[in-house]
């Protein structure tokens, strides 16, 4: 069967254009989502500034689509290095 794609058109609104920075992500799952929680740590505190709840069938193509990216970013610009881990560990005000 040929299905012809359309094109959607995505509107931003001005709390979204913008798009917020965070520098640490946690990501937590059910058996139905994952939920990734975007922060703004700057000891001795941090802010939540984003969270998207993704189904895993989405995630797997989030993961896919990540993947690629950054082998072309590194096919422009050479190989990403890891960063170190934040001063602050692993858990920021919550626990695993």
């Amino acid at each position: 069967m040929n299905e012809k794609k359309k094109e959607i058109k995505v509107e931003y609104s001005k709390d979204v254009i913008g798009g917020v920075y965070a520098n640490t992500v946690n990501i937590m799952h059910t058996p139905e989502e994952f939920i990734m929680d975007f922060y703004l740590v700057a000891p001795p505190s941090g802010t939540a500034t984003a969270r998207v709840i993704i189904s895993p069938g989405h995630m797997k193509r989030v993961m896919s689509a990540i993947k690629k990216n950054i082998e072309l970013y590194e096919a422009k610009y050479g190989e990403i290095r890891p960063a170190r881990e934040p001063e602050h560990g692993p858990h920021i005000g919550f626990k695993p």
